[in-house]
């Protein structure tokens, strides 16, 4: 199955380098690259056509878009979006697990009461039920409200490492939320996170985020070994 990216054409006037690099960027993390029978090869042409460009900031962008991992070149072949092994995929969560757990540890310190009133906000609009009836909706949730936990540290470095991170990561947590268990399990996980926030609890909160990110690294161990050693071999 191949792949078609969102795309707009962009206007002249526009600073093409950063603009275009930004537009693949959002594109490519929009995509679900890890289902298996869609095909993640970039034509540079068609992508030029379809922005209304010439090709060279497209190849610009592409090759900015290699060196932070996004996409390969394969000789003869063309330029593939990058799907990463799951040892890879284990690592990255880890990671983000030990940098949200620490932004949560800093929240409890760091933000206002007004501040944590929007997490809450933000993680009480879906009830258990409710997140397993509409998997995509509270997916999308789910990733404002860790990003959210990132913003209350005020740690600028911290929040800096962990969304480039996270750039590799949205597609990973937005298919962990296809379980409608794990969609009903994130939100009472949510609501104890909250909890701890608010009661400025910066052990107990940072235990709940880091166990909650790790059940996530469990359960793409289990069911995703169908990209164990995996590489897009598309046409």
């Amino acid at each position: 199955m191949s792949i078609e990216l969102r795309l707009q054409p962009v206007d002249a006037s526009f600073s093409l380098k950063d603009h275009i690099y930004r537009v693949l960027k959002d594109s490519i993390m929009e995509l679900d690259i890890y289902n298996p029978e869609v095909s993640l090869r970039m034509d540079e042409r068609r992508l030029a056509e379809s922005l209304g460009i010439s090709r060279t900031p497209v190849r610009e962008a592409l090759m900015r878009l290699e060196q932070e991992g996004f996409v390969e070149t394969r000789a003869r072949r063309g330029v593939f979006i990058q799907r990463k092994s799951l040892e890879e995929i284990l690592e990255m969560i880890t990671v983000w697990a030990a940098l949200e757990s620490m932004a949560a540890r800093l929240a409890c310190t760091e933000a206002t009461d007004e501040e944590i009133a929007e997490l809450r906000k933000i993680g009480g609009v879906y009830t258990a039920s409710e997140a397993s009836a509409h998997i995509q909706e509270y997916s999308e949730r789910n990733i404002d409200f860790h990003l959210c936990i990132l913003g209350l540290s005020k740690c600028n470095m911290l929040q800096e490492i962990a969304e480039g991170l996270f750039t590799h990561l949205k597609v990973i947590r937005r298919n962990g939320m296809k379980d409608k268990a794990r969609a009903s399990q994130s939100v009472v996980d949510h609501i104890h996170i909250i909890e701890a926030i608010e009661d400025r609890k910066p052990d107990l909160a940072s235990d709940l985020v880091r166990e909650h990110t790790m059940r996530l690294r469990e359960y793409i161990r289990d069911s995703w070994k169908h990209i164990a050693g995996e590489t897009a071999e598309d046409a």
